[in-house]
């Protein structure tokens, strides 16, 4: 099963830190961001990986390479700063990530998600990982009736981004830039996306505050360094 980390955007609520490295390059506890989520996948066994690439993407393909050095094996889908955002961005790298049902996890993010369980069979078109919702997201964005995910309800909970989508659920897609939560929501009202509530470690790094708290994370021993 391929691995998609997505690592395109820009970065904005993290500038001037972004104006000259990409999001995924910024060092936490030395290391760049991204390679805690490529030494986590690894470690699950999924060692072919795709990045995306648009804003100072080459920074990224110059600093990663194939991959070797951290155990695994990387391709790149090259946007050429078009911006896909999510959907475009997947939907551009179909041809790289095959027919079958593919994994896919935001690039600012870190977690202790056990990769290793995830199943490479689905039931429907995408399977997601929700989290309880974190102070600055306290609405939340999709709520989970059993196993199958629904696009409003009660109890929301927050998407972790991390997903696994079937090729199908791009279907009826053309090249360009597209938002991928439209089509979640059409293939959960089609009743066609399951979802978990993972309740462990997981926290996104959406700006200079949360960047610093997983830097606090990783010395309390809260998130393993690498």
């Amino acid at each position: 099963m391929k691995a998609m980390i997505l690592a395109a955007g820009r970065g904005e609520r993290l500038r001037p830190m972004t104006d000259h490295t990409p999001k995924p390059l910024l060092p936490v506890a030395g290391r760049p961001l991204i390679e805690y989520t490529i030494a986590t996948l690894e470690k699950a066994g999924f060692i072919n990986i795709v990045i995306n690439l648009a804003y100072l993407g080459e920074n990224i393909r110059q600093a990663l390479g194939d991959g070797e050095h951290l155990g695994v094996s990387i391709e790149y889908s090259n946007e050429a700063e078009k911006r896909l955002e999510t959907g475009g961005g997947i939907f551009h790298a179909l041809p790289i990530l095959g027919n079958e049902p593919f994994l896919v996890v935001n690039g600012d993010i870190a977690t202790n998600f056990p990769f290793a369980q995830v199943s490479a069979s689905i039931d429907g078109l995408a399977h997601l990982v929700l989290v309880p919702n974190p102070d600055h997201h306290q609405k939340g964005d999709f709520a989970l009736d059993g196993k199958i995910v629904e696009p409003d309800g009660e109890n929301c909970h927050t998407f972790s981004g991390i997903g696994i989508y079937h090729p199908d659920l791009f279907s009826s897609c053309t090249p360009g830039r597209f938002r991928l939560a439209p089509l979640l929501r059409q293939a959960m009202i089609d009743r066609k996306v399951t979802g978990e509530l993972y309740e462990g470690f997981w926290t996104d790094v959406g700006s200079l505050e949360r960047l610093q708290l997983l830097e606090d994370q990783i010395s309390e021993g809260l998130f393993p360094a690498i």
